[in-house]
């Protein structure tokens, strides 16, 4: 891509932000779109514009952008200003000092001159790039001092941010005014068959927990399969006309639909605490238990899975992830192939003619790659959580990270070595063919040819992703649209504008598709340091607008995302170290095995973090449950919080639920 079709595409992305920008302005001051701007302050019967002065300001929402509450959304923006201080500090040096040592140099000019490829045409923007460097230059010790630069401030931040995050968990749950049902429970799952001289399920565990802990056992609830039983949540939504069919209902699937996993309850957090961590048999498959999460995470249908069955799901589902990588490798190194319109030309000579005329060219390196990528990408996390969930993975928060963990590894096999890869065959192929051995050093050579579409392809992320994220155009499109020809009842109108919650499963997954990105080419192309800022700083900016007056948080793990986001921000740095080790070996920098050091230091950091850190967001902490409570909580609002909502009805007495709970 030329200095014209970059600089056209940078404009034309800044300008559709600017406009969906003054979108936003006029149409969030408009009284009917209240639900779409502002659902979260509706939700919680806060006054939307309350405190606001009416203007059409584009900018004036800054202003009001206000750190949300909640400890997961907060370590969501721990993570984005970890890595925006990461990049500021390191431009700080990087900047200055590696564009001129780069621009000054004239390896890519004598390069064209006697390329096979005949060449008239110096990509200006690669002369900023390390690409430009000499093979063997002493201009090579600056981008060496920079890796480690750019590697000690991150390490630094990084320990800085876990020390944060960690706090922020604890204090979330030492809160004496937020007692917290899960803190009580723990889930229960394999229980045993039930041997002779106990009638039930219940029973079993009833008496089983009481042994073991006869002082501070309160009660236990055994999970029933509701998934057959249709006729619950159609008596439910008609509970007012059809209350005895309801509880009949309900009363036999407690009865007859008991399984094998339960919820047990305790008088004392510390005990449900030091009982989610315990051994509670020999046989790893039987009496399996854990800590309890959110009434509102339990996956139901999922804790009655038994041990092997979950074992050969999670197996069979990553076999799955692995092959759907491969797939999306070939649709991924296609699109490479029109980075370049070279590549093109040489694929369909027939379009050369068209892609003559200038300001089509210029369209098609500046849009058309960079559409097609985030597509594809688009489509992803939908399946992952579908295919995590089937794991028999407990509660929503897992799934959530463990689909975010699964997307991780296409943006590093499918953009990152994808795009490297497809643009290098394409460009190379009967060199590589000749002589197949030279493949890694093509590969990794060909990385400052690959930083012009990176930086297209972010500044169309910030600017147009962002910019829409702001206006929620399409949100309010398809509002006003089932509005008028959809929705009949004020309940179908509320499902309308449901705004949902900030969508960790996605937006992580596609933030650290940014972070390898930018970290990966942090020294070798120093000018998308300012795009990797802009990307977090816009983004932190806007979520937070976005947070405050939008989506609602689905569930509250309290920080329980940080070790996957920590440990991935890690991998980026480690894979960025690799890849400087290999470029600086290809460049004939004899010096080259001094930076060695970095990724082993990079290892080590990542084993004591998780020795020091981790373990205190896996497990409960105990004298963090052992932390006084302004007052004794209610035993049984926690106890009914976790009942399901298809057992649950306006008259609940304790004989509705006496099959299927535990007595004194």
């Amino acid at each position: 891509m030329d200095l014209t079709s970059f600089v056209t595409s940078l404009g034309t992305y800044f300008g559709i932000f600017m406009g969906l920008m003054i979108v936003y302005a006029f149409l969030s001051w408009r009284a009917g779109n209240n639900v779409v701007y502002y659902p979260n302050k509706i939700l919680k019967g806060l006054e939307p514009l309350e405190g606001k002065n009416k203007s059409c300001n584009p900018f004036i929402w800054m202003k009001v952008a206000l750190l949300p509450s909640g400890v997961d959304t907060a370590v969501y923006f721990v993570f984005l200003n970890t890595v925006l201080s990461i990049l500021v500090l390191s431009a700080v040096i990087l900047l200055p000092v590696l564009l001129p040592v780069a621009v000054t140099d004239e390896r890519v000019v004598k390069e064209s001159l006697t390329s096979h490829y005949n060449q008239t045409v110096v990509d200006e923007l690669q002369k900023l790039t390390m690409g430009n460097i000499t093979e063997k230059s002493n201009r090579l010790w600056a981008f060496f001092v920079c890796c480690y630069w750019f590697s000690l401030v991150a390490l630094g931040l990084l320990w800085k941010a876990c020390k944060h995050v960690s706090c922020l968990r604890a204090q979330a749950l030492m809160d004496p005014n937020n007692v917290k049902p899960e803190q009580f429970a723990v889930v229960v799952r394999d229980i045993p068959a039930v041997p002779l001289g106990e009638t039930t399920t219940e029973e079993y565990v009833h008496s089983y927990f009481k042994a073991i802990y006869p002082d501070t056992y309160y009660k236990c609830m055994i999970v029933t399969d509701n998934r057959k039983v249709d006729s619950i949540e159609y008596y439910n939504d008609r509970i007012n006309e059809t209350v005895t069919k309801l509880e009949a209902e309900q009363k036999i699937t407690q009865s007859k639909k008991q399984q094998n996993a339960a919820l047990v309850f305790f008088t004392s957090r510390v005990v449900a605490a030091s009982a989610a961590q315990s051994l509670h048999a020999q046989m790893v498959d039987t009496w399996s238990v854990s800590p309890a999460a959110e009434p509102r995470q339990l996956i139901w249908h999922n804790l009655t899975i038994k041990y092997f069955e979950r074992e050969l799901r999670k197996y069979l589902v990553h076999a799955i992830v692995a092959l759907t990588i491969v797939f999306y490798m070939v649709p991924i190194s296609f699109i490479s192939a029109f980075t370049t319109l070279q590549n093109l030309v040489e694929l369909a000579p027939f379009i050369e003619p068209v892609v003559r005329i200038k300001a089509l060219r210029t369209v098609l390196e500046a849009y058309l790659p960079q559409l097609a990528l985030i597509i594809f990408f688009y489509l992803l996390p939908k399946l992952l959580l579908y295919l995590s969930k089937l794991e028999g993975i407990p509660t929503q928060s897992q799934a959530v990270r463990a689909a975010s963990g699964k997307y991780f590894y296409f943006p590093v096999v499918n953009v990152f070595l994808g795009v490297t890869l497809g643009g290098t065959l394409y460009r190379t192929f009967k060199l590589i063919e000749d002589n197949p051995k030279s493949l890694l050093s093509w590969l990794v050579m060909s990385l400052p040819d690959n930083a012009t579409f990176f930086l297209t392809y972010l500044s169309l992320k910030f600017f147009v992703g962002y910019g829409l994220e702001l206006s929620r155009l399409v949100p309010l499109i398809l509002y006003h649209f089932k509005r008028k020809y959809i929705c009949k009842t004020e309940a179908e109108c509320k499902e309308a504008w449901a705004p949902g919650d900030l969508g960790y499963e996605t937006r992580v997954s596609e933030d650290m598709l940014i972070v390898i990105i930018v970290f990966c080419y942090s020294v070798i192309a120093p000018l998308i340091i300012p795009f990797g800022v802009l990307y977090f700083g816009l983004g932190w900016l806007i979520l937070r607008n976005q947070a405050l007056n939008v989506y609602v948080p689905t569930f509250e793990s309290n920080g329980r995302m940080w070790p996957h986001i920590h440990n991935r921000i890690l991998a980026s740095l480690i894979l960025y170290q690799v890849t400087m080790l290999v470029y600086f070996g290809l460049q004939k920098f004899y010096y080259a095995s001094l930076l060695i050091p970095l990724p082993i230091l990079s290892f080590i950091y990542g084993f004591v973090c998780a020795k020091k850190f981790y373990p205190a967001f896996e497990r409960p902490i105990l004298e963090v449950a052992a932390y006084s409570m302004r007052e004794a909580p209610d035993m049984e609002l926690i106890f009914r919080s976790f009942i399901p909502p298809s057992l649950n009805s306006e008259k609940i007495d304790d004989e509705n639920f006496e099959d299927s709970i535990s007595k004194f």
